[in-house]
């Protein structure tokens, strides 16, 4: 397994209805620190800070796995739970 990569991708909306897989925690990280100012709060910082923290080694992937999909989830990017074209607006 490569290091840092989730057992499962999580899928998430990137506008206009496309999806992405993320597939690690750099990719989530990513992900996060591209993020709009404007649509981040304290489930974003969480997320940025549990994928920072399996990055540097102090955490698993599985932590900052849940922590980004509590962040999708939030956003209503989660591409299995937006069921409609509000979750896509989102992102």
């Amino acid at each position: 397994m490569i290091m840092n990569a989730f057992k499962l991708p999580v899928d998430i909306f990137v506008g206009l209805g496309f999806s992405r897989q993320v597939g690690g925690v750099g990719e989530a990280h990513r992900v996060l620190s591209e993020w709009p100012a404007t649509g981040r709060g304290p489930v974003h910082a969480a997320a940025l800070a549990a994928c920072w923290s399996a990055l540097t080694g102090q955490s698993d992937a599985d932590m900052a796995r849940l922590e980004f999909v509590r962040f999708a989830k939030e956003r209503g990017i989660l591409a299995s739970e937006a069921s409609d074209p509000a979750g896509w607006r989102a992102a």
